[in-house]
């Protein structure tokens, strides 16, 4: 779940312009505890903050600048939004990240390279140091002009250099890796296919730009070197911050549950955006989709119709084969999962499946990539007693996939 929240909230913008008087952050509840609760109760595994966005306000009380919470009569200017949050994803033992925008419209030294470059790694260490372990560090490629008119020259190899040396341990996002790379877009759509290996020379600065860099994004590579699997993001509404304007223009279940297929279901993770409130709490029809888009995904995918059967699995050729369920009954599929065993990386490039009752196999769905998970969801259900999946295509010798059927919703 991604939580954007900053002096934004309380403007009613999208992007600051830098001059916002840290007077107006004023969170009257504010409940990180709150956020993680209803994340962990809705299925979500991890949590990533926006510490800074491109305003430059800081949620934390940083040495580098007076942009900050340090400044705002919240907690009387004795406040920290990063530890507060921090400190209740570990509660809820949820996987905590941060989002540290390059671009800042405020700091006097953005355009003067190495100068903002020294602050902006200032920034960083202070966010790597003073919260213990981190799960993922969120970078973008925002580059606009600061209060100077004036554009920066990022130093990305330093800045993921940092974080390696301070949180190790730490999946580092951006257009360009180097663990994790943005998917290309912002409804949450991984692409088909969609590779978790890539090409680093395609993309590579986070904010790239030329016609190889979305279908790099979108896809990644077959013959790709490096493993920097897709996460796709989205908001649950249409803006990323929180809009008065937009409480009745959240996404419905149905919708959420939809974006999930076609990210989850194509290989990605999600990042799904809850943007608090003023008050700094989650809305509560913004709670009520996601418990719903719970309740949803348990009902899809919460019985195994192919639990407990025998998979057949046979190697037909170099890069081909197939795995084959016989059915103790003939069942009403709705959706089928396939899963490759990544931890041997990714092989299979197109797939069939197929489906029978009692007579001829018909194809029921086809695809090409499979990854961490594929899911095909059945235009119409279809009654089976065998299913199969024929692999027509591979990229190396396959490994067994995982097979599982569910029924329709």
């Amino acid at each position: 779940m991604f939580l954007h929240f900053g002096v934004n909230t309380f403007t009613d913008r999208e992007w600051g312009d830098g001059r916002e008087d840290p007077g107006i952050f004023a969170p009257t509840a504010l409940d990180p505890h709150e956020w993680a609760k209803t994340a962990r109760a809705a299925g979500f595994r991890a949590l990533v903050l926006t510490a800074k966005h491109h305003d430059g306000f800081c949620l934390w009380p940083t040495k580098t600048t007076t942009h900050s919470v340090a400044r705002s009569p919240w907690r009387n200017g004795r406040g920290d939004v990063v530890r507060e949050f921090v400190d209740a994803c570990k509660a809820e033992g949820l996987g905590a990240g941060l989002y540290l925008s390059p671009w800042d419209r405020n700091h006097p030294s953005y355009g003067d390279s190495p100068r903002y470059n020294d602050i902006y790694a200032e920034q960083l260490t202070e966010l790597l140091t003073r919260y213990g372990t981190l799960n993922e560090v969120w970078f973008d490629g925002a580059n606009g002009e600061g209060p100077n008119a004036k554009r920066q020259v990022y130093d990305w190899p330093r800045t993921f250099a940092l974080v390696r040396k301070l949180q190790p341990h730490a999946v580092v996002f951006s257009d360009a890796g180097p663990d994790v790379r943005w998917c290309g877009n912002e409804n949450g759509t991984a692409g088909e296919p969609n590779w978790s290996t890539v090409n680093p020379a395609r993309v590579l600065v986070p904010g790239a730009t030329g016609p190889d860099v979305a279908p790099a994004l979108q896809r990644g590579d077959a013959d790709g070197t490096v493993w920097r699997p897709a996460e796709a993001d989205t908001s649950i509404r249409p803006g990323w911050f929180h809009h008065p304007a937009e409480d009745a223009r959240v996404k419905t279940a149905d919708r959420l549950f939809d974006v999930y297929c076609r990210s989850v279901g194509r290989n990605s993770k999600l990042l799904l955006n809850v943007p608090p409130t003023r008050e700094g709490r989650l809305h509560p029809t913004d709670v009520t989709r996601l418990m719903a888009f719970r309740d949803l995904r348990q009902a899809a995918f919460g019985e195994d119709l192919a639990r407990g059967a025998r998979l057949i699995w046979e190697r037909t050729g170099t890069h081909t084969a197939r795995a084959e369920v016989e059915l103790p009954r003939p069942i009403a599929a709705g959706a089928v999962r396939l899963e490759e065993e990544i931890e041997d990386g990714q092989a299979v490039a197109r797939y069939v499946v197929q489906g029978a009752a009692d007579g001829d196999w018909k194809e029921i769905s086809r695809g090409t990539t499979i990854g961490y998970a594929k899911i095909d969801r059945l235009a119409v259900p279809v009654t089976v007693r065998r299913i199969r999946v024929v692999i027509e295509e591979a990229v190396a010798p396959v490994e067994p996939v995982r097979l599982e059927i569910y029924p329709p919703r």
